[in-house]
């Protein structure tokens, strides 16, 4: 593949990138060439890249709403040493910052943007189930420490207090709407996870939004709330907010691009044992912003896979008006998607993830994959702005018969004059390709490279903490596991 010298405005598409060049360069440096993108008409109005929220902006922010409202417990509080206020105010304090923690993680998985190309789907998926675990742990400090105050302050057993609160309307709906939580969590721990179906777990974690509806019923007529008008306005807009992104990005913007483009199945062909790719064509597909390294939710229409999103990687840059992706037969739908015959509809949404160019800050980038894992990376080693020796692939498999893509592979290094190395042999040798040493002598300067990481679980783990050991910095390594 040719490359021509990048301007100014096409190196903007790469602001990390693009700053470090000219603070380690100087500003008169020789940009990297940038492999050139088809030609296309011009939009009138297409609309801006997604803005990208980075981890630390996220944190930021999730730690500002929890610190507000604390602050809103503290004006309110009122100091006592009797003991029934010492209960009944710790209960305020739990019971607030549950309905936050409750907000933020439907937050989380909303599917936003901005949120999930500059954080990551994988990352925010983590975030999402420990902080769910701690949501439940709110709620249940909550629960007896309301109890606890009650029964203190009456004079009665717990028993008593807790059929006593449950004839309150707004206190059982509370209650209902944290056993439906702790229905969803229970499903959620990966004993029972490995044991029921991904429809069984994705229809119980629909009872999370009407966990959270009850909960929000009994927050209005709590006194942290209740008590004042802006509060209780306040309180209800940050619940709308939150419930307008999750119609809008869950369910009208996956409507729209279904009626927009109009994905077809054209080719699905073999690629190596259990491994095969489909070949799709829409209209006007640009309109996706897919960027390479990024992947969509897909659903097939047809019979056993329509009800199932399924996540996959696109394997290939867009091309006009064609994608593809790449998919190992692991389970029982990803073997049906094998048997999908041409003409068959696909609905299509995102484009999800952050193992994108937009996260590089370096020159030189090392690209490291593993198994199937190779798909996002195989369209970044395409498309990444690269000189001669910029760009290096490693592909880790346990025999040649497990090399996707490998013909592809080759021509791109030729084409572009990157290196590509196999690292062959079973995960349990007596000699590791990916131990700390090993990477450093494939890699001249590793320490000086961007390094995209995807693969299982256990080998981008293991991977990780080999370059690190290596002497690769930490936010130098961009990972993202498609285990959620």
């Amino acid at each position: 593949m040719t490359t021509e010298a990048a301007s100014a405005s096409e190196l903007s598409r790469y602001p990390a990138l693009n700053a470090y060049l000219r603070h380690v360069e100087g500003p008169g440096a020789e940009l990297p060439p940038i492999p050139p993108r088809p030609t296309r008409q011009p939009r009138i109005g297409r609309p801006a890249a997604p803005l990208r929220n980075s981890p630390r902006a996220l944190r930021a922010g999730i730690v500002a709403g929890g610190t507000g409202v604390s602050a809103l417990w503290a004006v309110q509080a009122e100091p006592s040493a009797r003991l029934d206020a010492l209960f009944a105010t710790g209960a305020h304090l739990t019971g607030l910052l549950a309905g936050y923690g409750i907000l933020v993680m439907l937050f989380l998985m909303a599917r936003i943007p901005a949120v999930e190309h500059g954080v990551g789907a994988d990352r925010l998926a983590r975030r999402h189930a420990t902080g769910g675990r701690h949501v439940l742990e709110l709620c249940a400090a909550h629960l007896v420490l309301a109890v606890c105050g009650y029964a203190t302050h009456a004079g009665t057993d717990l028993v008593s207090t807790v059929v006593d609160l449950l004839g309150y309307p707004a206190i059982a709906a509370a209650s209902a709407g944290m056993g439906l939580l702790v229905a969803v969590g229970v499903s959620s721990a990966r004993a029972v996870r490995r044991r029921v179906t991904h429809e069984t777990w994705r229809a119980l974690h629909l009872l999370t939004y009407l966990g959270a509806a009850l909960g929000f019923v009994h927050q209005l007529a709590g006194p942290d709330v209740a008590s004042d008008v802006v509060t209780r306005w306040l309180w209800a807009l940050l619940h709308a907010t939150v419930a307008v992104l999750l119609v809008w990005y869950r369910l009208v913007v996956p409507i729209h691009q279904a009626l927009r483009h109009s994905l077809r199945v054209v080719a699905v062909h073999g690629e190596g044992p259990g491994v095969f790719s489909v070949v799709m064509q829409g209209i006007g597909l640009d309109g996706l912003r897919a960027e390479p390294g990024q992947f969509l939710r897909w659903r097939f229409l047809r019979g056993g896979l329509w009800h199932t999103s399924l996540p996959f990687s696109l394997s290939a840059p867009v091309r006009g008006d064609e994608l593809r992706i790449t998919v190992k037969a692991l389970g029982r739908h990803t073997r049906r998607v094998r048997r999908i015959a041409p003409g068959t509809r696909v609905l299509a949404t995102g484009p999800f993830g952050a193992l994108t160019a937009h996260r590089r800050t370096r020159r030189k980038v090392l690209l490291l994959a593993g198994g199937v894992g190779i798909t996002p990376l195989r369209a970044l080693f395409e498309t990444l702005p690269g000189a001669p020796g910029d760009l290096t692939l490693l592909y880790r498999a346990s025999t040649t018969e497990h090399l996707f893509l490998s013909g592809e592979l080759e021509a791109i290094a030729r084409g572009r004059q990157a290196a590509l190395h196999y690292l062959l042999g079973p995960s349990d040798a007596s000699f590791d390709p990916l131990a700390p040493q090993a990477l450093r002598n494939l890699v001249p300067e590793l320490a000086e490279h961007d390094v995209y990481v995807c693969g299982p679980p256990g080998m981008t783990a293991a991977a990780t903490t080999a370059l690190v050991r290596a002497g690769v910095p930490e936010d130098h390594i961009h990972a993202e596991c498609f285990t959620f």
